[in-house]
């Protein structure tokens, strides 16, 4: 079954609904949500919309604020399509510049917006790939061996965790199950080849690597477990991502 993505109008009226109507006949799920920061924010953490479209001008501030907060809580945030119906460069060139995936004056039609979303879309998946080769890059380089089961379910649940950090507070119950799933198999399994992995790489890894990413002395620390270890690469790897750097390390 085809996942849709979800849209998150920020406008609980009959304008708004219509809007998500209109939409969801282009094959999205689009639904609305009432027009002020709290609830807006509320549904970005539980519904997880892909996309966020809102007027510039909310009940008690404006979306850029509401992105900006987003943006310090989910490195995989929800881009934003805003729009204004006030038609002034200056504004424009300020939201753009902001980090918006998209500014439109209204009124526009459904399929310009529709057109933007699908941009803002692919902007996204763009962005998650990119996350994922940092991911990755920090695995290799600490030199968990790709050829082993664990490998990758250690890369699906650091990156699931970097999608929604509660998922860290209930790593049995909640993360093993997703990474089983997308990989199917168990969820045993998945915890023992994960603790397979992360022992292969404390015996045969790169030690210096290790200690440079985790600051853990081999000789000190003993060997972490599951939970400790994929709490630490989220950690770690969302410093990255934020910061826009590179784990580096002498090898």
């Amino acid at each position: 079954m085809e996942i849709k993505m979800k849209i998150l109008i920020c406008d609980d009226t009959i304008s708004g609904t219509r809007m998500a109507a209109e939409l969801n006949k282009f094959g999205l799920s689009a639904f609305t949500r009432r027009n002020d920061k709290e609830t807006i924010l509320r549904s970005i953490l539980k519904d997880k919309p892909a996309v966020v479209v809102s007027d510039l001008n909310l009940y008690d501030g404006d979306a850029v604020s509401v992105m900006r907060t987003a943006k310090t809580i989910l490195p995989l945030s929800p881009a934003f399509i805003i729009f204004s119906d006030i038609y002034n460069n200056f504004i424009e060139k300020q939201v753009i510049e902001s980090g918006v995936s998209c500014f439109l004056f209204s009124p526009f039609d459904t399929e310009e917006l529709y057109t933007a979303i699908i941009s803002a879309l692919n902007k996204k998946k763009s962005e998650q790939y990119d996350i994922e080769a940092v991911v990755t890059d920090v695995i290799q380089k600490i030199g968990m061996p790709a050829n082993i089961r664990g490998y990758r379910y250690v890369r699906t649940a650091v990156m699931e965790c970097i999608e929604n950090t509660n998922r860290l507070n209930s790593i049995t119950k909640a993360l093993y199950p997703i990474v089983a799933e997308k990989h199917e198999t168990t969820t045993s399994r998945v915890e023992r080849a994960i603790r397979h992995a992360i022992s292969t790489t404390w015996q045969k890894g790169n030690k210096n690597a290790i200690h440079s990413f985790f600051g853990y002395d081999m000789n000190t620390f003993n060997q972490p477990t599951n939970s400790e270890f994929i709490s630490l690469m989220t950690d770690k790897v969302r410093l990255l991502i934020k910061s826009g750097s590179q784990f580096s390390c002498m090898a």
